[in-house]
This record gives structure tokens, sequence and C-alpha cells, in this order.
């Protein structure tokens, strides 16, 4: 069953993106703007394992490499995002609107 995927990803300077490239190119995917892709993918198991599998097979991942999905989960119908390689990172704009909470530090 193909499913519509975005693609957000964030390989670091020295990252495989000549390998990344091949594999979205391979998936027929469209430029959604910097490092965001949007693609149909075929898949009849789980998407976020299998997309990480078909991932790691094609691309040199390293410690830097993220990669996020969003698609629509098959049980929920539900819009769903996952890092699939990485993690969340604190926003460059956290802290901006002046409303976030200050915490105190204190020595213990």
């Amino acid at each position: 069953m193909e499913k519509a995927v975005w693609m957000s990803f964030d390989l670091g300077v020295r990252g495989d993106y000549e390998g990344l490239y091949a594999w979205l190119d391979s998936k027929k995917a469209i430029e959604c703007g910097d490092s965001l892709a949007f693609f149909k993918y075929d898949v009849s198991e789980d998407i976020v394992e299998s997309l990480e599998k078909e991932i790691k097979e094609n691309v040199e991942i390293n410690k830097k490499t993220r990669i996020y999905v969003i698609f629509r989960d098959a049980k929920t119908k539900k819009m769903k995002g996952k890092f699939i390689l990485g993690s969340r990172k604190t926003a460059p704009w956290a802290g901006y609107s002046g409303s976030q909470e200050q915490t105190e530090e204190e020595e213990l």
C-alpha cells in the first residue's frame, strides 16, 4: 500500500547527502523547501521500521544524522511524526516570545 510521507533531514556538514539524494530520487520525491521532501512509499509493514531499515541500507549514518518523517497512521488515521534517526534538539526560536518560565538555579 502506498503511503504519503514528508521527510525532514539534517545530516550535518559531512553527511552522506549523495546517498540520501539518490535514495530520494529513486522514490521520485519532490522538493518542499530546504531539507524537506515529499514522496509516496510502498509499504506493507510498519512504515517507520521499514523507512529506517531502507535508509540505513542506502545512506551512511553518523551521530549527527537526524531524519524526521510525517505520515498518516494506518490504525488511528491521524497524522503522526517521528524521528527515525536522531532526536529533537532545542529549537533556534526557543525563548523569543518571552513567555517561557524562567527557572532559578540554586546551589545544593
